[in-house]
């Protein structure tokens, strides 16, 4: 008997449950829920929004059409690194230019293992570059050590010393790994707001 009412009780609370979900438009007290827009969703209402919008696709495109990364080769990882800008996977149709100083450059793939006496280096040259900056952890060892994970001398993941936007598993990962990781930075690079963020303070 006990474990009827409990039964029907249950089941009032799923009709109750059921009846809630077919007005998800009300909130718990009963008043209509306000939809509000997420500041990415939301339509330009004026003609000044109009044109910091257009002005920040059009400067976000061309930072996506001319990736600048860092030559930035730590260990056997920089290897698949330079097979992206050999003849097979032909880096320069995506303008993916390498470049040997940090001031010209916008993305760093750190490729390889990062030691100890490596990672001040390392954080100077990613601070000498210019913003806006990404970074690729390209690899088991710069994402967390990897095999030498337990070394006194190896940092256990370059994001204790740079923050990091893309991660690339595997030991070593392939070329079109990296070039999935470099389009994931494009499509970062799509949704950044400059002019916009600028003209709403």
């Amino acid at each position: 008997m006990l474990q009827s009412t409990t039964l029907l009780k249950r089941m009032g609370t799923c009709r109750q449950l059921r009846l809630y979900s077919s007005h998800a438009s009300c909130t718990v007290s009963g008043k209509p829920k306000q939809e509000i827009a997420l500041p990415s969703q939301s339509a330009p209402n004026s003609p000044a929004q109009y044109a910091l919008t257009t002005l920040d696709s059009l400067i976000n495109w061309a930072r996506q059409g001319s990736i600048y990364p860092l030559t930035f080769g730590l260990a056997c990882c920089a290897i698949e690194m330079m097979h992206i800008a050999a003849p097979r996977y032909d880096g320069d149709r995506l303008v993916l230019l390498f470049r040997a100083s940090p001031r010209q450059s916008d993305l760093m793939i750190v490729a390889g293992t990062l030691t100890n006496k490596m990672a001040p280096a390392m954080r100077q040259v990613y601070d000498q570059m210019p913003e806006p900056r990404y970074v690729i952890s390209m690899g088991s060892c710069a994402n967390g050590g990897g095999y030498y994970h337990y070394s006194y001398s190896v940092v256990r993941g370059c994001d204790r010393v740079v923050p990091v936007d893309v991660y690339l598993p595997g030991c070593p990962p392939t070329a079109e790994a990296l070039l999935y990781g470099i389009f994931l930075i494009q499509r970062k690079m799509k949704s950044r707001k400059v002019t916009r963020m600028w003209h709403r303070r």
